[in-house]
């Protein structure tokens, strides 16, 4: 269940109103990398992992909780931002700031102009936040439905990117506004993006083995191949000689990938090179992978009638590392 307290988490300060900067602000609240995708996307993927994962459900649903009380601090900092524009909307008569044409025309054009950027505050919601970007575009759920994919290790990694991007984009708006306050919230935000980056790369890190992603190990034959796929210098660098980061396989710098695969039958022909691993020994972890994370998920799974609420859930919680 949730629980609403009035006062914000962060208390969020404006010094002036700014329809301007209040329309770029709706990125943080209706965009791709806004904070409802965020907590929506991370409200998902705890449902999956409540039974397999108990101390996962309890982090992803604190973040997802944490992300709709950003929310409202980037919702109450754009109603902030845009004072005065509901006032103006309600005073139908001539004397009204945004009907007035005696008063200047250009000072009408100014005020105007800077909700233009977003007429929905003009048109649409009476001067207060949308789920919708900076650009107008409403919010979708198709911004998080490719983040929930039922296996952890995949969805960290989605969450970890997330908090990244969100970071970068706290990061360019503060370059927009010159409100010390304002920035202050930002700053309080970006904070809490690069906080979260943590905890779901330690999360992440609970559980080993998480590379690859998923179950089924790769291919050896292709797993440290890197192909020139561009003609000019041949730039080389840690992505493409030396070692490679998880698997500890050496790279092997394919320069002619036009003539070696017609070499190689279409790669079909493929001898491995520059790993340990062989094909018996990635079918014989994918299999038994694949039975201990199963035996997992039926063990947590429970049997009979269910309840949600339970008191000693997750009392007995521990972190499962599927060790091979």
């Amino acid at each position: 269940m949730f629980y609403h307290v009035k006062d914000l988490q962060y208390n969020a300060r404006v010094s002036r109103p700014d329809p301007a900067f209040a329309t770029m602000l709706l990125e943080q609240f209706g965009g791709a990398n806004g904070e409802l995708a965020a907590a929506l996307r991370y409200f998902l993927q705890a449902f999956g992992n409540r039974m397999t994962h108990p101390d996962k459900y309890d982090l992803l649903m604190d973040i997802a909780t944490e992300e709709f009380s950003h929310l409202e601090i980037v919702g109450a900092t754009i109603q902030m931002l845009l004072t005065g524009i509901n006032g103006e909307l309600k005073e139908a008569a001539d004397q009204a700031e945004i009907m007035q044409l005696l008063n200047g025309k250009s000072a009408k054009e100014n005020f105007i102009h800077q909700a233009m950027v977003a007429p929905q505050f003009l048109v649409s919601s009476g001067g207060g936040p949308m789920l919708a970007n900076s650009q107008g575009v409403p919010w979708t759920a198709s911004y998080i439905n490719g983040d929930a994919n039922g296996d952890l290790t995949v969805d960290l990694r989605s969450d970890i990117a997330a908090e990244s991007r969100a970071k970068i984009v706290y990061e360019y708006l503060m370059q927009f506004t010159d409100d010390e306050y304002v920035k202050e919230t930002l700053r309080f935000l970006m904070t809490r993006e690069v906080a979260h980056y943590q905890m779901f790369e330690a999360a992440l890190s609970t559980i080993q083995p998480n590379f690859p992603p998923g179950i089924l190990q790769s291919d050896p034959r292709y797993s440290n191949l890197y192909f020139n796929m561009s003609n000019g210098n041949n730039i080389r660098g840690a992505w493409n000689q030396g070692v490679s980061t998880q698997l500890g396989e050496t790279w092997q710098y394919i320069e002619d990938p036009i003539q070696h695969v017609m070499d190689t039958n279409g790669l079909l022909k493929q001898p491995i090179a520059g790993t340990d691993r062989t094909e018996d020994q990635v079918s014989e972890m994918n299999e038994k992978l694949g039975k201990m994370r199963s035996a997992h998920i039926k063990e947590m799974a429970p049997a009979g009638p269910q309840q949600w609420n339970d008191p000693n859930y997750g009392a007995d919680t521990k972190n499962k590392n599927f060790n091979l």
